[in-house]
């Protein structure tokens, strides 16, 4: 993930200094198109990457579902649910620090779109170090506690992250854009392994892959668009805080209610 923010601000850095006032026009398509590139690399990665052990031995058992996704509705529509939901945290916040803030900051602060790229540039490579670091954490204190702490720290800081904006400060804009990862950080780092070993193994691909792209239709996807509109009724970056505060109590219960395996045996199927 940080790579790929990276790479992708530094790509439209480059394009919009190239391009200058004609960005909007024609500068943005630039990277819009180099993206086809990133598909086809994506999709020969993924048709070689090796199954894990346990969907091996599966295999190998002959004991994998022939409908894998009708039948972890089935049988775990709750974790389901609770996946995407535990997510709001994390996703809503995301795109509002990565995507909504361009337009809020350059509309309402006055700064320019060339220095937001390179504040969240500065951002994904923190995110270098916070989710290995956050995720390391995960496994040694529980990853459901982590995730906890993560959810309750973005409900809060969400308020912060206005008032910094809020001050006008260059200074303060490019701290706040840079720590506004951190709390999601310590969500993702943990998330991939709390929400995979919530499903049973012969349909954890399935079930979790369910849950997480969900969330980005409920949560992820609409964030900017709802942050827009708050901002337009209530002229406040502090109602947008209020949504992110909203959607980390979602989460928490959403995570309090999930199973968690951690360093527990995740290969023999649940009951």
């Amino acid at each position: 993930m940080p790579a790929g923010l990276f790479i992708a601000n530094l790509v439209v850095l480059i394009c919009s200094e190239l391009s200058g006032p004609a960005f909007l026009s024609w500068g943005w398509r630039i990277p819009f198109a180099l993206s086809i590139v990133l598909v086809a690399i994506g999709l020969y990665i993924r048709l070689r990457i090796m199954e894990t052990p346990v969907f091996t031995r599966l295999q190998q058992q002959k004991r994998i579902e022939r409908r894998p996704m009708l039948e972890v509705l089935k049988r775990q529509p709750k974790e389901v649910i609770l996946s995407a939901l535990a997510r709001m945290a994390e996703q809503a916040p995301f795109y509002i620090f990565t995507a909504f803030v361009f337009s809020y900051a350059t509309g309402q602060l006055d700064v320019t779109r060339d220095f937001l790229l390179a504040a969240v540039m500065c951002a994904s490579l923190v995110s270098f170090f916070t989710i290995p670091i956050f995720g390391h954490l995960s496994d040694r204190m529980g990853r459901r506690r982590v995730y906890l702490v993560g959810a309750i720290v973005t409900g809060i800081f969400g308020f912060a992250y206005f008032g910094m904006l809020s001050s006008g400060s260059a200074a303060w804009i490019f701290v706040a854009v840079i720590l506004s990862l951190v709390p999601h950080d310590m969500m993702y780092g943990p998330q991939a392994a709390l929400i995979a070993e919530s499903f049973t193994p012969r349909l954890r691909y399935s079930g979790s892959s369910m849950g997480y792209q969900l969330a980005s239709i409920i949560a992820g996807g609409p964030a900017p668009l709802i942050a827009a509109a708050l901002f337009a009724h209530y002229k406040s970056g502090y109602a947008i805080a209020v949504y992110i505060l909203a959607c980390a109590v979602l989460s928490v219960i959403a995570t309090l209610l999930l199973p968690d395996y951690t360093n527990k045996d995740v290969s023999e199927e649940y009951a």
